[in-house]
C-alpha cells in the first residue's frame, strides 16, 4: 500500500500553509505524547458527549486519531494522495458513530493542543494555516462518509461459523456477514469483538471473494493484544463480531500480465493466499512466486494449503523459508531466485519483515512503484 509517507513530495515549492504546518510539527514532535494527552483532555472536558465514541481504555489506540490528523496536515499540498487517504479515513470513521457535527470540536481541541506545546512559534498566521488545513481535511472526510452512507452500512455484523486453532497462538476464523460484504483480494478490514467494545484491529482477508459470501481471517494472539487474544482464545462458532469497511490497495492489477513476487511472513501469508486465488479465478497463467517466511517450522501453519494450491496451478511456485539459528534467510532466498525486475512485488507480515523485505526487493532491482504492501504507518492511523 502506498501511503502519504511513501509518496514523492510534489515538485512545486511548498505552500505558505504547508511551511507553517511543518514548522509546528517539528516543534511538537519531541513532546508528541504530551500533545496527545492534552488533546484528549481538552476534548473530553469541553465535549464530554464525545467520550462515548472512544474505547473505555484509551491506551490501546489513544494516539490514532491525532496521528491521522497530523499525517494529513503534513501532506496538505499533495492533494491527490491526501484526498484518497482522507476519504478512506472518513468512510472508516462511520463505524464509530462519527457525525459531521463532531468535527469542529476535534479541530478546536487540535489547535488548542498545538498552540499550548508550540508557544514560542505560535502566531495568528500559524493558527489560520491550521484552521484552513483542518477545514479542508474535515470536509473531505465528511463528504466521503456522506457518499458512503448511500451505498454501504457503517459496519457489518458477522457470525463466527468456524474457529480452527492451527498452533497454540494462531487461529483461522471463518465468519458470515449479515449482508453482502464487497472487497478485493489483498485488502483488510477492521474487527471489533463483543469483549472489547470500540476497540478495533485490522486483519487481512485470507481468501478472494467467495460465492458463499464467507470471510476468513488468520489471527495470531500477541502479548497484551486484547482483540487478537479474544479472537484466538475466546471466540467460538455462534459469536457475533463487527466488521468495518474494507481498506488497502495491495491488490492485483489485472490489466497487466506481469509476474507476482509474494513475500508472506507469519499470518501475513493470509492476503498472499487471497492474491493467488484471485489470479487463479481470473484464469490467468502469469507466474506467481510465493516466499513463505517463518521463524520455525511450526510457524508455517498454512503450508499445506499453499502446497495444495501449487499442485493445482502449474504457474505457482511456493518456497517455504525458515530462519535457522536466528539468521534471516528470506532476503538471501529472494536474491538467489531473482532477478525480479519484471515482477510486481507484494509484501505482507510483521512490521520488521515488511521493512526488510522492501529493502531487499529494492536492492534486487524491483522498482519502488511495483512494490505493494500495507504500511505499518497506515495500519496505525487507518481507523
Amino acid at each position: 500500500m502506498h501511503v502519504p509517507s511513501q509518496r514523492p513530495a510534489p515538485a512545486q515549492p511548498a505552500s505558505p500553509d504547508a511551511v507553517l504546518i511543518r514548522r509546528t510539527m517539528a516543534e511538537v514532535g519531541p513532546v508528541a505524547d504530551k500533545v496527545t494527552s492534552y488533546f484528549y483532555a481538552l476534548l473530553f472536558v469541553r465535549h464530554p458527549d464525545l467520550r462515548s465514541l472512544f474505547p473505555a481504555a484509551m491506551d490501546t489506540q489513544r494516539d490514532r486519531l491525532l496521528k491521522a490528523l497530523l499525517t494529513a496536515a503534513e501532506h496538505i499540498d499533495n492533494k491527490p494522495v491526501l484526498v484518497d487517504y482522507l476519504q478512506n479515513l472518513g468512510r472508516g470513521h462511520r463505524k464509530y458513530g462519527t457525525r459531521p457535527e463532531h468535527y469542529p470540536a476535534v479541530g478546536e481541541c487540535l489547535i488548542g493542543a498545538l498552540s499550548k506545546y508550540a508557544p514560542d512559534i505560535w502566531s495568528g498566521e500559524m493558527e489560520a494555516a491550521w484552521v484552513r488545513a483542518y477545514t479542508t481535511i474535515s470536509q473531505v472526510m465528511i463528504d466521503a462518509a456522506a457518499a458512503d452512507e448511500l451505498r454501504a452500512p457503517a459496519w457489518w455484523y458477522a457470525e463466527v461459523v468456524s474457529h480452527e486453532l492451527r498452533t497454540s497462538d494462531v487461529a483461522v476464523l471463518t465468519v458470515r456477514p449479515d449482508q453482502p460484504y464487497p472487497f478485493l483480494a489483498g485488502q483488510y478490514t477492521s474487527v471489533e469483538t463483543p469483549w472489547w467494545p470500540r476497540v478495533w484491529r485490522h486483519y487481512s482477508f485470507a481468501s478472494a471473494p467467495r460465492s458463499d459470501g464467507l470471510l476468513t481471517f488468520h489471527v495470531k494472539a500477541v502479548p497484551a493484544g486484547w482483540v487478537s487474544n479474544a479472537l484466538v482464545h475466546r471466540a467460538r462458532p455462534g459469536d457475533i463480531i463487527r466488521l468495518g469497511p474494507p481498506g488497502g490497495s495491495m491488490t492485483v492489477d489485472h490489466t497487466t500480465d506481469s509476474g507476482l513476487l509474494c513475500l508472506g511472513g507469519g499470518t501475513g501469508i493470509a492476503p498472499i493466499k487471497a492474491l493467488v486465488e484471485d489470479v487463479a479465478e481470473h484464469g490467468e497463467r502469469r507466474p506467481v512466486e510465493v516466499f513463505y517466511g517463518a521463524r520455525t517450522d511450526q510457524d508455517l501453519y498454512d503450508i499445506d494449503t499453499m502446497l495444495r494450491l501449487k499442485q493445482s496451478h502449474p504457474w505457482l511456485e511456493v518456497r517455504p523459508v525458515v530462519d535457522r539459528q536466528g539468521l534471516l534467510q528470506l532476503p538471501e532466498a529472494i536474491r538467489e531466485y531473482g532477478p525480479w525486475t519484471e515482477y510486481d512485488a507484494y509484501v505482507s507480515g510483521p512490521p520488521g519483515m515488511i521493512r526488510s523485505g522492501v529493502d531487499v526487493l529494492r536492492a534486487s532491482g524491483v522498482p519502488v512503484n511495483r512494490i505493494r504492501h500495507d504500511s505499518v504507518e497506515e495500519l496505525v492511523v487507518a481507523l
